[in-house]
């Protein structure tokens, strides 16, 4: 069927941000006596939803669990909420898809973090956003995925994902939905179940998936 919805990552994928996502959680892990190397953040943590990342970190029961997540939150807006870590070429990609397909945001990430980013980025143009707070179960689950397809109106054969980690292509790609992998966040061989490699997301790849052999559809082809 042609593609009439892409759906995209946000940290490492429209946002260049998985470094800043690091430094927030080995600085703040640190002030909690559990030291984080970058090694073992990329290894065992990068793309898991941030609930989740501290559980798994610090225990499910930490009586600094949500003062952490508040404070992860806070550092990282400090350094992404004028819209700087969205590169130029994911802006102009974004928006020339927009004119062509449903769009949506599937992250693990707070609504607080990812909509200012979005707005002060001039991409005020997806149809869904789909955060941490709209979800039970956080990537590598796809019940992201299969929420933001229910809000384009799109059956999974109709749309790509683009992710940059193994817990977003698993998510995406459990949802039946075809999964791009973004190398950089991850090595290809970390990325290996996904449909196919990228490295760069930008107007031609965004193009290339919507008029090549399983693209060419229209935005208001997708009901909603």
């Amino acid at each position: 069927m042609p593609v009439r919805a892409l759906l995209f990552d946000f940290n490492g994928t429209l946002s260049d941000d998985e470094w800043v996502q690091c430094d927030a959680y080995r600085r703040l892990f640190a002030e909690q006596g559990r030291p984080l190397s970058t090694e073992r953040y990329y290894a065992e943590l990068a793309g898991l939803p941030d609930d989740e990342i501290v559980a798994r970190w610090l225990g499910p029961d930490h009586p600094a669990r949500a003062q952490v997540l508040a404070d992860r939150i806070r550092l990282v807006r400090e350094q992404t909420s004028d819209g700087s870590s969205v590169p130029g070429h994911v802006r102009e990609a974004v928006r020339w898809a927009s004119e062509r397909a449903r769009l949506a945001v599937v992250s693990g990430a707070s609504r607080l973090e990812v909509e200012p980013v979005l707005h002060a980025a001039e991409l005020d143009v997806f149809d869904a956003v789909v955060t941490m707070e709209d979800v039970r179960r956080g990537k590598p689950d796809p019940e992201g995925y299969t929420r933001a397809l229910g809000l384009l109106g799109a059956a999974p054969s109709e749309a790509v994902a683009i992710e940059d980690t193994e817990a977003g292509v698993a998510s995406a790609r459990a949802a039946g939905i075809r999964t791009v992998g973004l190398v950089g966040t991850m090595s290809p061989e970390r990325l290996a179940a996904a449909d196919e490699l990228a490295d760069r997301l930008d107007a031609e790849l965004l193009e290339r998936l919507l008029t090549g052999p399983r693209g060419r559809g229209r935005r208001d082809a997708v009901q909603t």
